[in-house]
């Protein structure tokens, strides 16, 4: 993988701050800051103070404060307004960048579309329909999203995900998916298009990746109704300091309480939520994991449960045949036939090297008269068999379960050692495929697996998380476990069906656990949509593609403990930021209220620990920690918490410590700062 990607790139494209500036500026309006109460809150305390302060300029009240005051006080709550905007429109801002090179890409792409009568005429990608047919020769890029109906090509993804190596995608196979935007680097396709104008994968991914406007999900509406719990309360509380300043023959004036509301209630989390949630779909983005909604990014780090198909996840990918197996009273040049034949129509990677095994070990063995009587079965996910038909001859390849099956059906006979082979192979971690001739099963071809380098490491990463893995396979249930135990996986489903996924991932749910799939095939988009976060390979079918909320651009379904990572990490950053915001308003509580008190209250001068130089002077610093606290944050709520895969309670207690200890220590030494350069500039 390049470590320079064109449009996931982590730094600040030329002029985007400027632009994110100014998205800041115009979203200074009450119909948008109204979507967050506590900036709100804000905003009617900056109009107050400022309203104020052009009154006092013509009047004068004996509530009021002095002009240099309230004009600092509104000064700085429009402040706070802007970089608790500007850090949302930066998250905002580096999405739409990744858009803009997408777009510069979509509109320049041409397409040669072939008419009825053979001929072809030269047409913009916009133009194409779902249907059209159209020829992509090398050095072309795919101007949509399509299936590959003639041809075998090397196609160079990169412009989209970012890999350097090319791929091999053809025809009649479960890599015939092609995504507009790549480019053919060998050889020719002819390619049906199946999407419209606005519909293809580049499309969805441009108007996905602006990420400007999304749905909150139920973790934030969570942390939202408590940040607006929070303000009543400091609401209530600062209501209540008006007749304690009567009371105590206090002078407190409107510009006072406004300022003192808004250090209270929860402004440090309440101006970074937006962007920590839209930073995590653009870090998902950098890990070339393309996320549908920030919904999904969360949801990923509240997963419980991981679905991984067994091949090409936990394996290399293709099972490569080691051995025919035959039984009692088969010739193996027979047996070697069968298989030939039964292989034919079977497209799947297995059925690929079996055929490749046979020609090199036992040459070509089918009959032309065979091959024309024979009505060829392509290997289908429901019946987990492939075959033929013909008048002569009626053979079946599949899962031995299957087989079995099909030669009870036919009154057939199953040999007496057929279980036996099946578990001694299924022991040593192979996969047995069974070959049947009309109601007789002729032998067992020995499949063997190669487990993925790290593999098991990668579980342990997961168990450490907290997420219980199932290995999802079509083999039968000895193999299974085997390589369930070889790789270190907490369970299994053998003899997988597209039902059987489904309807797991479902008794799973019904317990109240969140689950997550791999998948690439079109017989995995019903447990794909099912589950809780669906991740779809982009090398996959468009079906596999349209039923998930996440899609791998890197098609490495191991990534999986990256997105994960990902969504644990967007939710431990919402949960240490707001740790430290609820801390801070604590200690800004008891840091700037005795010093507004200890005039006509002296005796609240023992609690008066920053000794700050006035009560103008603990207001103004206050604010101004206020509204800083929150630039220095953003960095962090873009970045994230570094996540490390530890238990609750030590990450509970780690941060509380660094966030909460740190929350309640900032703001004395911050305020006192501050104030500390107020009175050596002599602004107080």
């Amino acid at each position: 993988m390049t470590k320079s990607r064109l449009r996931f790139q982590s730094g600040y494209p030329k002029g985007m701050l400027r632009e994110s500036l100014g998205v800041a500026i115009k979203r200074l309006n009450p119909f948008y800051l109204e979507k967050n109460p506590v900036m709100f809150v804000v905003y009617i305390g900056a109009i107050l103070t400022t309203l104020i302060f052009f009154y006092d300029i013509v009047n004068n009240s004996v509530f009021h404060e002095p002009l240099w005051f309230t004009a600092s006080i509104s000064f700085w709550l429009w402040f706070t307004l802007l970089f608790a905007n500007g850090a949302e429109a930066i998250a905002e801002g580096k999405g739409k960048a990744h858009a803009s090179s997408l777009k510069a890409l979509a509109q320049e792409i041409m397409a040669r579309r072939i008419l009825e009568n053979g001929n072809e005429e030269t047409v913009g990608a916009a133009e194409l329909r779902r249907g059209d047919i159209i020829r992509v020769s090398m050095g072309e890029f795919i101007p949509s999203d399509g299936e590959i109906i003639e041809g075998i090509a090397a196609i160079d993804e990169s412009p989209i995900t970012g890999e350097s190596a090319p791929v091999i995608r053809e025809s009649d196979s479960d890599r015939s998916s092609v995504t507009a935007g790549t480019k053919v680097i060998s050889n020719s396709l002819l390619i049906r298009v199946i999407s419209n104008p606005g519909e293809s994968f580049l499309d969805r991914m441009i108007h996905l990746v602006q990420a400007a406007k999304r749905q909150k999900t139920p973790n934030e509406i969570a942390l939202q109704v408590l940040l607006v719990g929070l303000t009543l309360i400091f609401l209530i509380v600062c209501a209540t300091l008006v007749p304690f300043a009567l009371y105590s023959q206090s002078k407190i004036s409107l510009t006072v309480i406004v300022s003192l509301l808004v250090c209270l209630i929860p402004t440090t989390i309440g101006g970074l939520v937006s962007a920590i949630g839209i930073s995590g779909i653009e870090r998902a983005l950098r890990k070339n994991i393309l996320a549908m909604s920030g919904k999904a990014v969360e949801t990923a780090g509240d997963i419980d449960i991981l679905l991984l198909d067994k091949t090409g996840t936990i394996t290399l990918g293709n099972r490569m045949p080691v051995e025919l197996i035959p039984f009692e009273g088969v010739d193996i040049k027979d047996l070697a036939r069968a298989v030939q034949i039964s292989s034919f129509a079977d497209r799947t990677p297995e059925g690929k090297s079996i055929l490749a095994y046979i020609q090199k070990n036992y040459g070509n063995l089918i009959q032309e008269r065979v091959m024309a009587d024979c009505k060829f079965i392509p290997f289908s996910a429901d019946t987990r068999m492939s075959g033929c038909d013909g008048d002569s001859v009626v053979i079946r390849k599949g899962a031995c379960d299957s087989i079995r099956t099909f030669v009870e059906k036919n009154n057939g006979k199953v040999p007496s050692n057929y279980s036996k082979i099946i578990e001694e192979i299924g022991l040593k971690g192979g996969t047995p495929i069974a070959i049947a001739e009309s109601n007789t099963i002729l032998g067992i071809v020995y499949l063997k697996d190669i487990i993925k380098p790290g593999i098991k490491e990668r579980f342990q990463r997961l168990r450490a998380m907290g997420v219980k893995t199932i290995m999802i396979t079509g083999d039968n249930p000895f193999t299974a476990r085997t390589i369930a135990e070889e790789v270190g996986v907490d369970t299994f489903l053998a003899e997988a069906t597209p039902e059987k996924k489904m309807n797991l991932i479902k008794e799973e749910q019904a317990k109240g656990f969140l689950v997550a799939m791999t998948g690439d095939g079109t017989n995995d988009a019903p447990a794909l949509a099912q589950a809780d976060l669906g991740i779809a390979m982009n090398s996959g079918t468009q079906a596999a593609k349209e039923a998930s909320n996440m899609v791998d651009l890197d098609s490495n379904p191991t990534k999986i403990l990256e997105v994960i990572e990902i969504g644990k990490q967007l939710l431990i950053t919402r949960g240490c930021l707001t740790t430290f915001s609820i801390a801070n308003d604590v200690a800004k509580y008891f840091a700037i209220i005795p010093a507004i008190f200890i005039a006509t209250i002296p005796e609240l001068n023992v609690l008066n620990v920053t000794q700050l130089s006035s009560p103008h002077s603990a207001v103004l610093s206050a604010i101004i920690f206020n509204a800083l606290i929150i630039v220095a944050l953003i960095p962090l709520a873009l970045r994230g918490v570094k996540y490390r895969p530890v238990g609750a309670k030590s990450l509970l207690a780690r941060s509380l410590l660094l966030y909460g200890g740190g929350g309640l220590i900032a703001p004395f030494i911050g305020i006192k700062l501050i104030d500390m350069f107020l009175y050596q500039v002599s602004l107080i």
